[in-house]
């Protein structure tokens, strides 16, 4: 009877050290899915910023090359046009030239704003990475702490605590804006 008594208490301080592995990866895995959401709506909105950049500096970069032709052809025109048509060609021109000279200035503006925002998603991509990896370093972790409490197998339960603090390490990495980075692992996730 004493010895049931003795592997019946040994049971609960392996399932007590089970549990809390569990809750506390399963708390932290949840605190690294909301910050990853967060993360996602930043990437998207940073994406989606980044393609209505690229679209404006293109429609500049059309509207340039259609006032450089238009200048061109105007310019072309007059060569052949009478005197009245000169003042006409003059005022033209001289418009044209202006739009050419804002569209110039834009476009180097422009294209910054877009490769800006494209930098951002690329830097917001590594921390979801990281965040991805720990999310799947923790799931492994709780699967294997699963395991280990119904096989009662402590060796279970130490590999559960080694992905564990795996994923804890990407996790706050995450959160820290560390620059820890898997590319292993996010070639393997993505």
């Amino acid at each position: 009877m004493e010895i049931e008594i003795a592997a019946e208490a040994k049971d609960k301080r392996f399932n007590r050290r089970v549990a809390i592995t569990v809750v506390t990866l399963s708390i932290f895995m949840g605190l690294c899915g909301v910050k990853d959401g967060n993360i996602v709506q930043a990437m998207q909105q940073a994406q989606s910023s980044g393609v209505d950049s690229w679209g404006e500096y293109q429609a500049t970069k059309t509207k340039l090359h259609i006032d450089e032709t238009a200048l061109a052809q105007t310019r072309f025109l007059g060569l052949a046009g009478g005197a009245p048509a000169s003042a006409a060609v003059a005022a033209e021109t001289t418009r044209l030239n202006t739009e050419i000279a804002k569209y110039k200035t834009e476009i180097p503006i422009l294209k910054s704003r877009a490769e800006d925002f494209q930098a951002q998603y690329d830097a917001l991509n590594v921390h979801d990475d990281q965040f991805d990896a720990a999310d799947a370093l923790i799931s492994i972790a709780v699967s294997i702490a699963a395991v280990a409490a119904l096989v009662e197998i402590p060796a279970a339960l130490w590999a559960s605590w080694g992905f564990g603090a795996l994923g804890i390490v990407m996790g706050l990495a995450g959160f820290l804006g560390w620059s820890l980075h898997s590319a292993f692992l996010s070639k393997i996730l993505s």
